[in-house]
C-alpha cells in the first residue's frame, strides 16, 4: 500500500454519490502547491459515511488535511491537447487544517495542546507568528 499525506484547500464542495449496489462514496479536488510553486491537484475519494459529520464544514476554499492511500496516477489528455497528470488519494483520515486563508474563524488551530498545560505557557504567539503571506498555499 502506498499511503500518503495531502495538505492544501478544497477545490470543489464535496459531492456525495452512490453506486449501482448503494454504496456511499464521497469526492472532491484538493490543490496543493509544490516547491516550484506549481500546483497539484488531487481527487480525493471517500468511501462509506466515516466522515459524514465534518464534511458539512468542508467548502470550497476551505483547508483541509488528507491522509490516506495514494492510487497510481492517471495522465489524460486536456481540451487544449496537452497532457496532464490526474492524482489521486483514497482518504482513511480527514482533518480541519489549522492553517490557510479560510472564512473567519475557519482554518485555525484552537484549543489548547497538552504541550501548553506542561510548559506553562500559550501556543498563540507561536500561532500569530506566521502571517498568510507566509502560508505557502
Amino acid at each position: 500500500m502506498n499511503n500518503g499525506m495531502v495538505a492544501g484547500h478544497l477545490g470543489s464542495d464535496p459531492e456525495t454519490r452512490f453506486t449501482s449496489s448503494g454504496q456511499k462514496v464521497t469526492t472532491f479536488r484538493v490543490g496543493c502547491k509544490s516547491r516550484k510553486d506549481e500546483s497539484i491537484w488531487w481527487r480525493v475519494t471517500i468511501w462509506g459515511d466515516q466522515f459524514d459529520k465534518m464534511l458539512p464544514y468542508f467548502k470550497k476554499g476551505s483547508p483541509i488535511i488528507v491522509q490516506g492511500e495514494i492510487t497510481k496516477p492517471e495522465i489524460y489528455t486536456d481540451k487544449e491537447g496537452k497532457p496532464q497528470v490526474s492524482m489521486q488519494i483514497v482518504a482513511t483520515n480527514v482533518a480541519f487544517s489549522p492553517f490557510g486563508k479560510g472564512k473567519e474563524g475557519e482554518g485555525k488551530f484552537s484549543g489548547n495542546s497538552g504541550e501548553e498545560g506542561r510548559k506553562g505557557h500559550s501556543n498563540h504567539q507561536e500561532e500569530e507568528a506566521l502571517s498568510d503571506e507566509e502560508i505557502p498555499f
